[in-house]
């Protein structure tokens, strides 16, 4: 087995799709939008790709994402060979078993099991007049809705380019928004991101219904429309399932020291 670098698009892109449901994120970042910002270390063998990790350095700390199925040998060794390569501290989004290969005394934080969810059906259009799409001229108002609604929460600004982001206004108040973490009509995915609705205006389905007209905009231009989600956020859970979204696997986040 041989570690690699790789920088071909296709070859990249031929192993993720495998895995399609549980590599949204992973194909997303192929496109030119986010590539810039991206390093993929590879185990191959005979020409076959065996496991791919992927390291997102666009954040000012870089996320490491690796997703195996059953057979997680090949990951495992991959993960143990690039350690040395990998910045002294980073985020890992990593399938379960796999953050034991840094050591749990490494661990700074353990953000939790996460499930990925992917749409399964197709989303009816409606209209609600309270609803219109954001732009980079909404900034200043964005900001101070997440300082307040999702104040952790990673909202990069450059995602309102891809215009793709939606606001709930409620007598001129942005009091939610739906979004985008990665988007590319070039490879046909979404995963959605940065939904959060203001604390004195939940119980409404503010969050349900942005998360569905932003759905049916996106269906119109991807195949494949998945979200990361924490195991504990039950009532986002019934949210998407109402929405028809559907638990495909789960990982382990976590921030962790590389001495």
């Amino acid at each position: 087995m041989n570690l690699i670098m790789l920088h071909d698009k296709p070859t990249i892109l031929n192993f993720l799709k495998e895995n399609t449901g549980m590599q949204i994120y992973s194909i997303g970042d192929l496109d030119d939008f986010f590539w810039p910002k991206t390093i993929w270390y590879a185990f191959e063998e005979s020409d076959k790709i065996l496991s791919i990790a992927l390291l997102y350095v666009g954040m000012d700390t870089p996320t490491l994402l690796l997703f195996c199925k059953e057979e997680s040998h090949y990951s495992q060794k991959l993960l143990q060979n690039i350690k040395h390569l990998l910045p002294t501290k980073f985020n890992v989004h990593l399938s379960s078993g796999l953050v034991d290969i840094f050591g749990k005394q490494n661990i700074i934080d353990y953000f939790g099991l996460n499930y990925k969810m992917v749409l399964t059906k197709k989303i009816k259009a409606f209209d609600d007049k309270n609803i219109r799409k954001l732009s980079i001229d909404d900034l200043a108002i964005i900001q101070e809705f997440y300082s307040i609604s999702y104040p952790h929460n990673w909202f990069d600004n450059r995602m309102l380019e891809t215009n793709k982001y939606y606001g709930y206004f409620i007598n001129g108040k942005l009091v939610g928004i739906s979004g985008i973490h990665v988007f590319s009509a070039e490879y046909k995915v979404a995963a959605l991101g940065n939904i959060a609705t203001h604390p004195d205006y939940r119980g409404q389905q503010i969050g349900y219904k942005l998360t569905s007209v932003l759905c049916v905009d996106l269906q119109q231009c991807v195949d494949f429309i998945g979200l990361n989600v924490s195991s504990n956020n039950d009532y986002a859970i019934k949210c998407y399932k109402k929405i028809g979204f559907e638990i495909i696997g789960t990982y382990d986040e976590c921030l962790i020291k590389n001495p």
